[in-house]
């Protein structure tokens, strides 16, 4: 079966900081195109999308333009990128205008879980977000399961802008807290102008002692809610390594969704990314 993975990250230490890595001692490392090609061996990955890895933010530029320069090479399946850029400052729109009309820039993403609440709800945040629709440009949402009345908000807000809600909206699965998640995926679900990635979600295990069942919860309530038209596969890579492979997850995904049709599979698996991030 082809693939096209909507979430993977790229880092190299040498070349560009990301402070973060410092306090995960099992991410603080490069991980460059050749450990993506490992890691997925044997898995058919016709495309992938890069998403912005929380860099420096000095870098935020060097960042975007190291990654479209790997989209444009033919040994890795990068197509498209998902930029880092900061919507709460005036100056958004310069800052991105110089990698404006690159045919692999897909969309921006504002790293939202470690941020105050008043960071999206701004006046001049949400006139940025919602200048992307002139340059077909998508947000893609990264928030913790309390965060999500800001992304319900932030997507009312912005109606004509293409929003796409990270690593199924971070349920608690180690603690199995669902109720609230519940309620909130069901209504952002109502809002047609947003899709979900299924990715990111066995970090959210007790990761040294999860199983595929903890899994499920998640897994078919954000199909359920969203339909099989708007939800897509992320791998995570490397952060789903604090928990497992990108085998293991990838396996653990499709034995979840092993009964359903070939067709919804492929939805899942490929057809929504190359329709969404217009791949």
């Amino acid at each position: 079966m082809q693939i096209v993975d909507t979430h993977q990250h790229l880092w190299d230490l040498d070349k560009l900081s990301y402070s973060w890595t410092a306090n995960q001692p099992k991410l603080n490392r490069s991980f460059r195109v050749e450990d993506y090609l490992a890691a997925t061996e044997g898995i058919e990955i016709v495309k992938s999308v890069h998403v912005e890895a929380d860099i420096d933010e000095a870098f935020i530029a060097d960042e975007t333009r190291y990654i479209l320069e790997l989209s444009e090479r033919d040994d890795n399946p990068l197509s498209g990128v998902v930029a880092n850029a900061r919507p709460e400052y005036d100056n958004f729109r310069e800052s991105i205008q110089q990698f404006i009309g690159h045919p692999n820039l897909k969309g921006i993403r504002r790293l939202l879980q470690s941020e105050p609440d008043e960071l999206s709800t701004t006046t001049t945040f949400r006139e940025n977000i919602r200048s992307l629709e002139e340059w077909g440009l998508s947000f893609d949402i990264c928030v913790r399961d309390h965060q999500l009345p800001i992304a319900i908000e932030l997507v009312k807000d912005c109606p004509n802008v293409n929003f796409i809600l990270d690593h199924c909206g971070n349920p608690d699965i180690k603690n199995r807290n669902y109720d609230l998640w519940r309620e909130r995926i069901a209504e952002i679900a109502d809002l047609p102008n947003v899709v979900i990635k299924v990715s990111g979600i066995v970090v959210n295990t007790d990761v040294e002692n999860w199983t595929v069942e903890d899994l499920r919860p998640a897994v078919e309530h954000v199909i359920a809610s969203f339909g099989w038209d708007r939800v897509m596969f992320g791998s995570d890579w490397p952060v789903c390594t604090l928990a497992a492979s990108y085998r293991q997850w990838f396996d653990a995904l499709n034995f979840l969704v092993a009964d359903a049709s070939e067709e919804n599979k492929r939805k899942l698996f490929m057809e929504n990314a190359r329709k969404i991030y217009r791949l």
